[in-house]
């Protein structure tokens, strides 16, 4: 697998899952055009070229898709940033329902949308890789964030669908916890937290960055030039079946 210097954009590049996902297509010969908000550390350098910008904002959206062409258009697009707070119903609010719609989903279309024409008919063809979550699945909690996600997998089959035809493939990674900071602070609450939240994978953990990173590398790259309009897990087993339910009937 090799993007020959190709052009990559990162979406959540500062995060743990993004900061897998430059190092991964670095050692891929991908140059990388890495996005996220300010403040973001983007100073690696394995980034050719930083981007900060907020996916929540439309007009820097366009602006920014307008800066990532003038370096050619990208070989792939992986739509990777995210973010969630209200982790039940209860702590949904009109204002955190909108900020979570605009960054997880909204963004995203909106920036893929303003790349399409310039991804269109290339030699070896484009991608986009959606980073999607077991949430738009089935219910784990977040329903904001999840409503996101799912709406994110309905978009990427409207551009397989549509775009297929112009030499553009679309697909979704679907992880389960991965295990980032993201995880730290309930750690830190609770200690024991994650013992019993390894009971629920087939697998017995969670997945690491990298291993998603190089699923999406995969899925980005030419060697999956036949797969548009999937869905791929990384989810160390948890949508292929029901263990707790198993065990329970089990004992």
């Amino acid at each position: 697998m090799d993007f020959e210097g190709r052009n990559v954009v990162v979406t959540g590049a500062g995060g743990g899952v993004g900061t897998a996902l430059v190092s991964c297509l670095d050692e891929l010969n991908a140059r990388v055009i890495g996005c996220d908000v300010e403040g973001a550390d983007l100073s690696s350098p394995a980034i050719a070229r930083a981007l900060h910008f907020d996916l929540a904002d439309d007009a820097a959206v366009e602006k920014a898709a307008k800066e990532i062409c003038e370096d050619g258009a990208p070989a792939a697009v992986i739509s990777n940033a995210g973010w969630t707070r209200a982790e039940t119903l209860a702590d949904v609010t009109p204002d955190n329902l909108a900020h979570e719609m605009d960054l997880n989903f909204r963004g995203a279309a909106l920036l893929s949308r303003a790349l399409i024409p310039a991804m269109r008919n290339q030699p070896g063809g484009s991608a986009f890789v959606f980073v999607s979550s077991v949430n738009a699945l089935a219910h784990f909690g977040n329903p904001a964030y999840s409503a996101a996600k799912a709406a994110l997998q309905a978009w990427m089959r409207a551009i397989a669908t549509e775009e297929g035809r112009n030499g553009i493939r679309a697909n979704v990674v679907v992880p389960g916890s991965i295990m980032t900071n993201a995880w730290t602070h309930r750690i830190e609450q609770k200690p024991e937290i994650m013992d019993k939240v390894r009971r629920l994978y087939p697998l017995g953990r969670l997945v690491e960055p990298a291993e998603v990173a190089r699923t999406i590398a995969f899925l980005a790259s030419p060697w999956a030039s036949g797969v548009t309009g999937a869905a791929v897990p990384v989810d160390a087993g948890l949508t292929g079946g029901n263990l707790p339910f198993l065990e329970l009937i089990s004992d």
